[in-house]
């Protein structure tokens, strides 16, 4: 059972949260400053910290740095989100928007808790010498990779490349090519599945005049224009299999015959291959050589997915809106405080390239001078919470309904949302929609959207007010 520590001053969000907490399986604990937090408690005790990020005494992001290994999750009003970002960058694993309901705080407890697991299983083997070069990101993983690349990169070993679609394979072994000795020598990329297979062995290997029809001249082949540098084969499980047996005589005899020829020529290449595909399990249905794979398998290195990554997609983002905001000659924008919960929320399925789509049709059709609207990424963010809560998005409301009818002492086991709608109908008669908003630490577009999702009509008096 996950161990969560609760840091928040206002009694009936605290008791409300430990109560929500409790009933989804969670050991709770709470404190009601910085200061009783790190008098009562152990930290390493808990496997969560939720804070609120303004407390008396202290900010909650102290705790950023105080609880060490320990995620701390930034609870924040409306109106404070940019600081909320701004603390994520300090070292928060993220945050939420107050007032909440009950499926988006399970839903990033659980997101957050899932990721920590995940970079304990992926613990760097030692600290890296220095990021890799074009690569982005600090996460254990990338650090882990990172690593693995400046051990391999000064030897001539073959290395496959794993990992997603989009998760950056070829910037890998850009990587690893600029940090050989073969680096003065060009690296030629290859995509197998780019290229018709009546042409890949043509492209590959070269030809002689009339070797076949329409060979009307001698051609080099790329593998022979890659000697003495680096030779990347990106999807190379997409390679036919006479293709395939030509490529393994190369990597065996360091040699290359041309089609059509009678000699062969000496070549020295680094072979740098690439696959989202299980090459094994295609060896086993005889799509693929296994003297082959056994021979570019020499070195694997596997690209983690965008989703695992942590904060390192903050980086990215950062770096793809300045990149297309000077390509497009657009002054400098930032994402809205949506858009970076939407980001850093959405599980990525197209990874980095997918990010890096979004970011640039963003920056194309932003009309704003200062902001991105998370509107413009196209993202679901709330069915994507929803999802992995483990709750249907139609089933959604009857879900909350039943969980708040478990409430037995409203006064006691109030929800989020009751507090927001209670708050709201106590004291309408005799608060403007201003006064409102602040006291619940919203904006007034907030206020009037969850006004409108919730069912509670604005009083006559409060309109008047307004």
């Amino acid at each position: 059972m996950s161990k969560i520590l609760i840091v928040e001053d206002e009694d009936i969000i605290r008791t409300a949260l430990r109560k929500l907490l409790e009933r989804n399986g969670f050991d709770v604990r709470e404190a009601a400053s910085v200061t009783e937090a790190t008098s009562k408690h152990n930290f390493s005790d808990y496997n969560l910290i939720i804070s609120d990020l303004r407390l008396p005494g202290a900010p909650g992001t102290d705790l950023i740095e105080l609880a060490g290994q320990i995620p701390v999750l930034i609870m924040t009003s409306y109106a404070s989100l940019r600081s909320a970002v701004d603390s994520m960058r300090l070292g928060a694993v993220d945050y939420i928007a107050k007032p909440f309901d009950h499926e988006e705080m399970i839903s990033a407890v659980k997101r957050v808790l899932s990721k920590a697991r995940t970079v304990a299983r992926q613990a760097p083997e030692q600290p890296p010498k220095a990021k890799a070069p074009g690569m982005i990101g600090d996460s254990p993983a990338m650090q882990k990779l990172y690593s693995r690349i400046h051990k391999v990169a000064p030897t001539s070993a073959s290395v496959l490349i794993h990992g997603e679609t989009g998760t950056g394979k070829e910037l890998a072994a850009k990587a690893l090519h600029q940090e050989s000795p073969r680096s003065s020598n060009p690296m030629i990329s290859v995509n197998c599945a780019a290229i018709p297979e009546t042409l890949i062995e043509s492209e590959l290997f070269g030809h002689e005049k009339g070797a076949f029809t329409g060979a009307a001249s001698q051609r080099e082949g790329l593998i022979a224009a890659a000697d003495g540098g680096t030779l990347f084969l990106d999807e190379i499980g997409e390679l036919p299999l006479e293709a395939q047996a030509r490529l393994l005589r190369v990597l065996q005899e360091g040699e290359v015959r041309p089609i059509g020829s009678i000699e062969s020529r000496k070549v020295d290449v680094r072979l740098v291959a690439a696959t989202h595909r299980d090459l094994h399990k295609l060896c086993k249905e005889g799509k693929f050589r296994e003297d082959l794979y056994y021979r570019i398998n020499v070195l694997q290195l596997t690209l983690t997915p965008l989703r695992d990554r942590g904060k390192d997609i903050l980086a990215l983002t950062t770096n793809l809106l300045q990149r297309y905001c000077e390509e497009m000659g657009k002054p400098s924008l930032q994402l809205s405080p949506e858009a970076i919960q939407a980001i850093t929320t959405y599980t990525w399925p197209g990874n980095v390239r997918e990010l890096e789509n979004a970011i640039q049709r963003a920056v194309i059709l932003c009309e704003d001078e200062r902001e991105i609207s998370h509107d413009l990424l196209d993202i679901e963010l709330d069915l994507i919470n929803l999802r992995e809560a483990g709750i249907e998005p139609n089933n959604a409301r009857q879900q909350l309904d039943s969980l708040s009818s478990e409430s037995t002492d409203p006064a006691e086991d109030l929800s989020l949302e009751d507090y927001f709608q209670r708050f709201v109908l106590e004291n309408q008669d005799t608060m403007s929609e201003t006064e409102l908003a602040r006291k619940l630490g919203v904006s007034r577009k907030c206020l009037w959207e969850r006004r409108q999702r919730l069912g509670i009509p604005r009083k006559k008096s409060s309109a008047k007010n307004a």
